[in-house]
């Protein structure tokens, strides 16, 4: 069963590693709105790195931000948490891929290897953690312009790319949660099962003091207690 949930873990964890990798570059992460707008001919929509206008011809104007210090506070924090998210996903798919008990990568060494499979869930929910909070924050600032009156500027309304990385900072939640509690359910397993043979050892002993026949009778020996004085 612990096997099972280490898999589906790994693989919630690698499908939300590929779609973050799809939201970063995606251009659609705020397009501007036709509410209240007459004209609707062109469509102005951005991401983290650019932005780009399209008219009804099919023509599209793409250009990057020219200064990093220029930009809004939240745009540089979704950033670098949407990299530190890429980079914690890779570190978590190596991880979980050398702690599997179905594999084996890193040889039969389970103790090991359930080690290795908590640092791959640690990793993934660094990964979802640092998507989710640079995608809300994100839409929080999409939210909070379009609803203010007195904002003078464009008004842009959610794009997809954001649903695409709330779907995939979810997934990195859920498969590093399961391969967290999978990793310290085999943990408990393994010791429970390591303290249970010196308990039977002991409880054998007491019967046969209780019996008073010892292993050297039992296993058939025509030696009796008297022969060792």
């Amino acid at each position: 069963m612990d096997s099972a949930v280490e898999v589906v873990a790994f693989i919630l964890g690698f499908i939300a590693w590929i779609m973050l990798g799809v939201c970063i570059p995606y251009g659609y992460w705020k397009v501007s709105t036709v509410d209240g707008s007459v004209i609707t001919t062109s469509t102005i929509y951005e991401n983290l790195w650019m932005s780009c206008a399209s008219d009804a011809t099919g023509l599209h104007n793409c250009r990057e931000f020219p200064s990093l210090l220029a930009l809004s506070g939240y745009l540089q924090a979704s950033r670098a948490l949407m990299i530190t998210a890429l980079v914690a996903g890779t570190l978590g798919n190596v991880a979980a891929m050398v702690g599997l008990k179905c594999t084996k990568v890193g040889g039969d060494n389970y103790v090991f290897k359930g080690r290795v499979a908590g640092v791959g869930g640690v990793c993934y929910l660094v990964e979802g953690l640092c998507a989710m909070v640079a995608i809300s924050w994100y839409a929080f600032n999409i939210t909070r312009e379009f609803f203010d009156p007195l904002y003078p500027g464009t008004k842009y309304e959610i794009g997809p790319a954001l649903y695409i990385g709330w779907c995939a900072g979810t997934m990195a939640l859920i498969g590093g949660c399961c391969l967290c509690c999978s990793c310290n359910q085999g943990t408990a397993d393994k010791q429970s099962a390591y303290y249970l043979a010196p308990r039977g050892t002991i409880m054998s002993a007491t019967q046969a003091s209780r019996t008073g026949k010892y292993p050297s009778e039992a296993g058939g020996t025509n030696y009796g207690r008297n022969a060792y004085v």
